[in-house]
């Protein structure tokens, strides 16, 4: 079965850097991409960047355009979402996802049919 296991959060000061990864199993990693999101305490599940099957492409939010950095290495099924000069609104549980279609390169979380258990991000003052 689908297994996404996000790994690398943690407690770090504003304008830090931390990397998250997902290890991927149970599934053909090089043929579907892959999406990150994130929740805060009290809000809604939101974009915040996904990447296509082949690492050929990348789509980010806004909000973390130019901070985050998403790779994948598909020889060790595994996706890294490098996160810097992070802010306290970036504090959140970072999910991992797997859309539901082959190739299939969406934001939309109705798209994404697997989730991993997701990691705690948080950053201080």
């Amino acid at each position: 079965q689908v297994q996404l296991v996000e790994s690398g959060g943690g407690l770090v000061q504003a304008g830090g850097s931390l990397r998250l990864s997902c290890a991927a199993s149970g599934f053909t990693f090089s043929l579907y991409a892959m999406g990150w999101f994130r929740q805060a305490p009290g809000g809604e599940r939101e974009f915040v960047a996904a990447i296509t099957w082949n690492g050929g492409s990348t789509d980010y939010a806004d909000s973390v355009k130019g901070r985050f950095t998403l790779s994948r290495d598909n020889a060790k099924n595994t996706v890294y979402l490098q996160m810097n000069r992070l802010k306290l609104e970036d504090t959140a549980v970072y999910y991992c996802a797997l859309p539901c279609r082959l190739y299939a390169y969406t934001k939309r979380p109705a798209d994404f049919g697997s989730w991993g258990q997701g990691t705690q991000v948080t950053v201080s003052s």
